[in-house]
């Protein structure tokens, strides 16, 4: 079933002055799945991911540090990269802007919107958003003359600039959107733009004279491109412009850009002005998707809540966190992300509905007719009811899918795969089996076999290693990718052999996982990012915190847990014990005799079945070196309270 259309899909490049977290794995494993979908529906498929590198917070931020701008750009790109590979990313390029190649593209672009008039030289004067580099017009200014994106106090700055000339387009990108109404995604967003260009659009600063670290404007290297102006040029220099004409006729009329919604301006207002200016299409779609909280808190480093995708796939799996982030929400909404929900919808979905439909039909398989499955035609209604399921959960995937709608084509399936798991309750096939209805019995199991095959060829573009393993369990040759959708409207081949394997997807006990999660979190109070400030508190923040002397009298490690210590001390007034995460540093019989000080009205909680009464406190050395028990200064009565 090839399709031959063409797709390019393209996420943000990521700016290397952040570290990689959930925002930037969810909008990079939607790109992949879609990218992996319609290489399996036959099309042909240009995936670019990359990273954003110019700007005043990496010359900051290296200055800091004593290293030069590419330094390290060069050091935290590879943050990215090594996140792309534990997620099992497919692109098939990656950018930086600091490359040679981006570099003339940029370059060439400016030239030509320079000679068109386009873009010009002026005189800048007006406030500018220092985090988010960019001048911001009074009229979208926030509260207090605050930028309307990140909040923070905009900044007086007048300055040598060119210009470019988007007040030119207004009206050739309000014709656009009007004939293109799906050209930007969601709906919301859609309304929010076309507001905004109706607003008015004010000509856009593209350089700098105040920052060295950028791409030297041609011919006038007083001046620097400007860092959005630059990255947004990407897709370009991926797509082959301006000397690769074949590339670009092929893949650029298919362009689409996955976005979060704070950038939706600059790919929606900016960005298709520029390409109208060079006589190109704008994107065929960007679809900006919404932001993460945390169990209902915005994620923040001083929170301590910021999701990191290294530790959720060490944890639960890259395929589960994968198919958690899109079956969670709707793309285009905001999502909240909870732990307990993943290892509740890995318990759920993966383990008892795919991997308990997986099992049950291979083990019958393999008790009643040798391993081998066996061809026969529908003898029954439910046989028939359930293969025309097949048919239009397909067809449910398919639109769900062309539309980026992850969760609706993942419900489509697994109400199908549930489906699968009643029939097998409603026919039988073990008792079909016992009485030597065989005919019916191979009726019963070659349509559940059916069913998982379907599943396997859906869930691959975001499932791609379970899906192999059900494919394989199948006795099927090859991998879902190879057979891509072409598959799907087959017949089960007659005689393949099953070769049942391991539970596909293990159960995750919720008691032990809890233990184990707050352990997780007691370790984590000692490993905060030594920069990092908290927020401000008041003093009455403070008096909460009972703070008092104790005396370490006994320290035993944890069975199972590597870092936790099981610690008595007496308060004077009592005794109690602590669970603390400190084993790395001190040896047990080191502790015993020390006082220290500990904070005695923390809530309790139980760690690996031990109650933990409070918390020790420590410092912990910014340089790697160690970490030390705050001890007390000369005699001091245990249980004193300290203010």
């Amino acid at each position: 079933m090839p399709s031959e259309r063409a797709f390019y899909i393209t996420t943000p490049i990521y700016y290397v002055n952040d570290v990689p977290h959930i925002g930037h794995a969810y909008t990079t494993i939607a790109a992949d799945t879609l990218a992996l979908y319609h290489r399996m529906a036959g099309d042909r498929v240009l995936f670019c991911t990359g990273t954003d590198e110019h700007g005043q917070k990496i010359q900051t931020t290296a200055e800091a540090k004593g290293m030069t701008s590419q330094e390290l750009a060069d050091r935290t790109v590879e943050n990215f990269r090594r996140l792309w590979e534990v997620l099992h990313i497919t692109h098939d390029d990656f950018i930086r802007t600091t490359e040679p190649r981006h570099e003339r593209v940029v370059q060439a672009i400016f030239n030509r919107l320079l000679e068109k008039g386009d873009i010009y030289k002026g005189t800048y004067e007006g406030l500018y958003c220092v985090p988010c580099e960019t001048y911001v017009p009074e009229s979208q200014m926030g509260e207090g003359r605050t930028c309307p994106d990140c909040k923070r106090p905009l900044k007086p700055m007048t300055e040598e600039s060119y210009f470019f000339r988007i007040s030119r387009y207004q009206e050739a990108l309000l014709r656009f959107y009007e004939e293109n109404p799906e050209a930007i995604q969601p709906k919301s967003r859609y309304n929010e733009v076309v507001s905004f260009i109706r607003s008015g659009l004010n000509d856009q600063s593209v350089s700098r004279t105040t920052l060295k670290w950028g791409i030297p404007v041609p011919g006038d290297e007083g001046h620097v491109v400007y860092v959005w102006f630059d990255a947004l040029i990407n897709y370009l220099t991926v797509c082959g412009y301006p000397d690769d004409e074949t590339r670009m006729a092929e893949f650029w009329p298919s362009v689409h850009h996955l976005v979060g919604k704070d950038i939706i301006r600059f790919h929606c207002v900016v960005w298709p002005a520029m390409l109208l200016a060079l006589g190109l299409n704008p994107p065929k779609k960007v679809f900006a998707h919404g932001w993460w909280t945390v169990e209902g808190e915005k994620m923040s480093k001083s929170k301590g809540n910021v999701v990191d995708p290294f530790e959720m796939v060490d944890l639960y799996g890259v395929d589960a966190f994968r198919y958690v982030l899109l079956r969670e929400v709707a793309f285009g909404n905001d999502g909240d992300f909870s732990e307990l929900a993943l290892v509740q919808r890995i318990n759920s979905d993966l383990a008892n509905d795919l991997g308990n439909l997986l099992n049950r039909t291979l083990q019958m398989v393999e008790r009643f007719q040798g391993g081998k499955v066996l061809s026969a035609p529908a003898t029954d209604d439910l046989d028939r009811d359930l293969l025309r399921a097949v048919e239009t959960t397909f067809e449910a995937y398919r639109e769900a899918m062309e539309r980026f709608a992850f969760d609706e084509a993942l419900k489509a399936l697994w109400t199908l795969i549930g489906r699968g798991n009643k029939y097998i309750d409603t026919t039988m096939p073990w008792k079909l089996g016992k009485e030597g209805q065989t005919e019916r019995l191979a009726a019963v199991l070659s349509t559940l076999c059916a069913v998982l095959r379907l599943a396997a060829l859906c869930v691959a573009p975001v499932m791609p290693e379970v899906a192999r393993t059900v494919w394989r369990q199948l006795g099927l040759e090859g991998s879902p990718e190879e057979a891509g959708f072409a598959a799907a409207g087959r017949p089960f081949p007659e005689g393949v052999t099953v070769a049942k394997g391991d539970v596909l997807v293990p159960r995750i006990d919720i008691e032990a996982w809890k233990e184990a999660k707050a352990a997780r979190e007691v370790a984590r109070n000692l490993d905060p990012d030594p920069g990092e400030h908290e927020e401000e508190i008041v003093i009455d923040d403070f008096r909460k915190v009972e703070l008092r002397v104790a005396r370490i009298v006994a320290a035993e490690a944890v069975p199972k847990a590597d870092k936790l210590f099981k610690i008595d001390v007496d308060l004077g007034y009592e005794r109690r014990t602590i669970v603390s995460g400190i084993r790395e540093y001190y040896k047990a019989e080191d502790l015993v005799g020390k006082t220290i000080i500990v904070v005695c009205n923390l809530k309790p909680v139980k760690l690996r079945g031990v109650e933990s009464r409070g918390m020790l406190l420590a410092a912990e050395s910014c340089r790697d070196d160690g970490l030390a028990l705050l001890t007390v200064d000369g005699a001091m009565a245990l249980g004193s309270r300290i203010h």
